[in-house]
């Protein structure tokens, strides 16, 4: 089992990302979210079905920062295996509007 952020918005998307529950991961989100991998800008629906939900992503929080928005974590997909990440958030309300990941 994954440690989940501190932050609680970003602990309803780590445990959507996790279980592949597309809805509850659209829902997190707000309406225009953005985000980036390795410093690039991406699609985010086609990004997140290609390297999250068509390819059984999962992601294992190994340290995040006190107040929840920003993780280190081991990243597994079916397409790459494992590899350790960074993941830094950012909240709207009681929403996700950017993420940005990459190679830790």
């Amino acid at each position: 089992m994954t440690t989940l952020p501190a932050d609680p918005v970003v602990a309803s998307f780590v445990t959507a990302l996790n279980a592949g529950d597309r809805d509850a991961f659209r829902a997190v989100l707000t309406d225009d979210a953005t985000m980036s991998d390795d410093g690039s800008e991406r699609d985010l629906a086609a990004w997140t079905d290609r390297e999250i939900f068509s390819s059984s992503g999962h992601l294992e929080v190994e340290s995040q920062s006190d107040d929840g928005l920003s993780l280190v974590a081991d990243y597994s997909n079916a397409t790459y295996g494992h590899m350790r990440t960074r993941w830094s958030f950012t909240v709207r309300g009681e929403r996700i509007s950017r993420f940005e990941t990459g190679q830790a």
